[in-house]
């Protein structure tokens, strides 16, 4: 397989000039010497005009020879190439290519809506040109397909219910996701002489079937991690006060008035509205 082969062909001023010579030749034999070389110097001039070509910064020129790859220029300026060469030209900036939302299944094959964005430039115009039909197409095809091997690789989230234990996850885990999708698509795209500058997902929710039980999956989720630090708070604070309660002989506690403090403790520190206070006018037992 051949590679990339950069020239530089000539200088195109300098064959506007000579160009600007002939004609000027031309059109004095055409006036003062009134034969049939100027036609002759026409028609050079009509053959010259052709092999013109101009490359502007970060673009460049394939050019072809009856089929025959001659070579590739990047420089920018104006040249002057055989005019029966085939000029095809390949942008070489920076393209964004923002991929369409796709519903795919993740690791634990929940339906999600997934998205991504590319940076991504021409490296090998020779590969770009030759090794694929459509190297635009082919970078929009293998990003989508980069992407769907993606989500099932990883699990949209962690969830303690499913004893599922990822470190990497395709909610929470931004940069890991990115430098993998990144790597994906980059060894898919190398083929067709594209470098990867960045990818990244650009939108990510479960699938509409699928997204208000989860998102009520979520809240409950929530609630007890809350709950189980609202609990483990408040026997700490129901254990400081037993301590110190014995500590400075406050008051002397057998075990069913401990038990009752406790539960009532309890009941204030894990409630979910304020308690509502009671005057005891009898005894402590009453």
């Amino acid at each position: 397989m051949k590679e990339e082969k950069i020239i530089i062909p000539a200088n195109g001023y300098l064959a506007l000039f000579i160009t600007f010579i002939i004609l000027v030749g031309s059109v004095f034999l055409a006036f003062y010497k009134s034969n049939t070389t100027f036609i002759l110097l026409l028609l050079v001039i009509f053959f010259i005009i052709p092999g013109f070509i101009m490359v502007q910064p970060n673009n460049s020129r394939v050019l072809l020879l009856f089929g025959k790859y001659i070579g590739t220029i990047k420089k920018n300026g104006l040249y002057w190439v055989n005019p029966f060469y085939t000029k095809k030209k390949i942008s070489l900036r920076a393209s964004n290519f923002d991929s369409e939302r796709v519903k795919v299944n993740d690791k634990m094959g929940n339906p999600v809506m997934i998205s991504t964005i590319l940076v991504w430039r021409v490296k090998d115009t020779y590969k770009a040109a030759f090794d694929v039909d459509n190297f635009e197409n082919f970078v929009r095809v293998q990003t989508d397909a980069a992407v769907r091997k993606l989500a099932s690789m990883y699990p949209y989230d962690n969830f303690a219910d499913e004893g599922l234990d990822e470190d990497i996850t395709l909610r929470s885990s931004v940069n890991e996701v990115s430098e993998a999708l990144e790597k994906e698509i980059d060894e898919r795209l190398s083929i067709a002489g594209i470098e990867v500058l960045e990818a990244r997902i650009g939108y990510l929710a479960y699938a509409q079937e699928i997204a208000n039980a989860m998102l009520k999956r979520q809240q409950a989720t929530a609630i007890v991690a809350a709950r189980h630090k609202i609990v483990e708070g408040a026997v700490s604070m129901v254990e400081m006060a037993l301590a110190e309660l014995s500590k400075k002989q406050i008051v002397d506690l057998d075990e069913d008035r401990k038990a009752a403090m406790v539960s009532n403790l309890m009941v204030i520190l894990c409630g979910d509205k304020d308690a509502s206070p009671v005057l005891n006018t009898g005894t402590l037992n009453h």
